[in-house]
């Protein structure tokens, strides 16, 4: 990394973002992504999929994540541009790898952004009331990043500290509940299990996808990205243990395990620790998406006003106001509870660029590792999810070829 991809402000075609977050900040934005909603949800679904077998489920899901992770953090190490996979596949593998890894994400990371508020208003409003609360939950936290990323990443921090003392809380008095009993172990649904908590683990990303705020990228990203997938797994793991042995076959069939499953003097907390891991998953992802929408806009993918930066506080507004308008929209007039699934399937074929992008690096096993294991897991996932992510992804190849941007080729192999 030379003294020059060092400096305080990246500029590109005049563009600039302003490099304000450490290590701790990196860290605590990529906890914020991951140890969110999912942790509270995710656990029922891959219940339902492969019974105690989940927990074999988590470990693959973790293990996928890491490879990724890895692949990620030897990219972002040379390439630290706001965009993550998107600026890898196209200076790797091409324009079009590039664009397909950006659309992926954008589309996705969309759905899953109002999945999030829908999350959010779940546990705090009454039926009636969800989409408002929902929608006003997205401006709310599009407002505060439009005034700078550091207002974010404190949000972050305090948002993560909230939710890991009632995961802390609620592990402890399970611990003290009798047992279950005669939950069963489905052996063939475990890979749909992993599929569906690899959407917990994805929230890495973000740290990447913010690779021109971060003060020496170089250092920090491959520090960072690792050291917050390793502290989410612990607390996954300890979480999806003690839920297997309080509920058994109940957890399948629950929508709030956590608020089922402890002590009901404690339940009202986990319901707001709920939702407070909901909006701070919620930020995170808001950050990623309008980051990546700034990416593809400067490079002409997306409309050139998404790429403005604001002079004073030096963030994408216009990336963010149109992120945030288009998710406050659809948390208004759809229900997204079954997008989940089409969001993993799109993240994991982002990831799968990102492997592959990383392969052309050398030191090719955990490349090589990560695609095959992102591969068999989007392929593992609901038939459903599986057919609209594969329908989506051609639609967004179609308007990349029908668009008449100039094409330009992978940059050489070398770093």
């Amino acid at each position: 990394m030379t003294r020059h991809d060092q400096r305080a402000y990246v500029r590109i075609g005049g563009m600039e973002l302003q490099r304000r977050l450490g290590a701790g900040d990196a860290v605590v934005i990529g906890l914020g992504s991951m140890i969110g909603a999912g942790v509270f949800a995710a656990f029922a679904p891959a219940a339902h999929a492969a019974g105690a077998g989940l927990l074999v489920g988590l470990v693959l899901a973790a293990l996928v994540a890491y490879c990724n992770a890895t692949s990620s953090a030897r990219l972002a190490a040379i390439y630290p541009a706001s965009g993550g996979t998107y600026v890898y596949g196209r200076e790797r593998l091409g324009e079009f790898w590039g664009y397909l890894a950006g659309w992926g994400f954008v589309v996705g990371k969309t759905a899953s952004c109002a999945a999030m508020a829908l999350t959010v208003a779940a546990y705090v409003a009454p039926p009636g009331w969800q989409p408002a609360v929902a929608a006003a939950a997205v401006l709310a936290l599009t407002a505060l990043n439009y005034f700078g990323v550091q207002r974010s990443a404190w949000l972050a921090r305090v948002l993560v500290a909230v939710t890991l003392v009632v995961l802390a809380a609620s592990v402890a008095a399970m611990s003290g509940l009798p047992h279950a009993s005669g939950i069963s172990f489905d052996g063939s649904g475990i890979l749909q299990s992993a599929g569906l908590l690899f959407f917990a683990f994805a929230g890495y990303a973000r740290i990447a996808t913010l690779g021109e705020e971060v003060r020496d990228p170089a250092r920090t990203i491959p520090r960072a990205i690792p050291i917050a997938l390793g502290i989410t797994f612990v607390v996954y793991a300890a979480v999806g243990i003690a839920l297997v042995v309080t509920l058994g076959p109940a957890l399948a069939s629950t929508s709030d395990p956590i608020a089922q499953a402890v002590p009901g003097w404690l339940a009202p907390a986990v319901r707001v620790g709920a939702a407070l891991a909901a909006l701070g998953s919620l930020l995170a992802l808001i950050l990623g998406v309008s980051r990546t929408t700034f990416a593809m806009a400067r490079d002409g993918h997306l409309p050139r006003a998404l790429s403005a930066v604001h002079p004073r506080f030096g963030v994408p507004h216009h990336a963010e106001l149109g992120v945030g308008v288009v998710v406050a929209i659809l948390v208004t007039t759809t229900d997204l509870r079954g997008a989940i699934g089409f969001s993993s399937f799109a993240v994991l074929t982002y990831y799968a660029i990102a492997n592959a992008s990383a392969f052309t690096l050398g030191a090719r096993v955990i490349p090589v590792a990560g695609l095959i294991g992102c591969v068999v897991l989007a392929f593992s996932l609901p038939l459903p999810s599986v057919i609209a992510g594969c329908v989506v992804l051609a639609l967004g190849a179609l308007a990349y070829w029908l668009s008449g941007i100039p094409r330009r080729g992978a940059r050489t192999p070398g770093p």
